[in-house]
């Protein structure tokens, strides 16, 4: 039996149960998902249905190379990728991305900031 993918429900309700998670609308209706205020580790919606959001740097590449995830228009230098629904990975690989793409944007903050947001 084949995983099932996550939804774009799933992936939302997801981010927004990451410690410091939050939500809200940017651009013309892009869902940003963010931490400490302003730091995005996830976008919906960027360009149709798609899910973008941040990668290792080293492990960048791989990801890209793989069916159905391309660099994210405007972010790739920043390591982001980008892949349309219905999302090419299983649920628990995605959901694993998500977290670490939280995370990264969590390492990046002041030390006092990361308090609570780390896993």
């Amino acid at each position: 039996m084949k995983a099932k993918p996550m939804s774009e429900d799933d992936v939302a309700q997801f981010c927004l149960a990451l410690p410091g998670a939050r939500e809200d609308y940017k651009w013309g209706g892009v869902r940003v998902f963010s931490i400490a205020g302003n730091k995005m580790f996830a976008l919906q919606g960027l360009r149709g249905d798609s899910l973008a959001f941040k990668v290792d740097k080293e492990l960048f590449l791989g990801h890209v190379d793989r069916p159905g995830i391309h660099p994210a228009p405007y972010l790739a230098r920043a390591h982001w990728v980008i892949m349309d629904t219905p999302y090419p990975l299983v649920a628990g690989e995605l959901q694993e991305l998500l977290r670490r793409s939280h995370q990264l944007v969590v390492a990046k903050l002041p030390k006092r900031l990361q308090v609570g947001l780390l896993l």
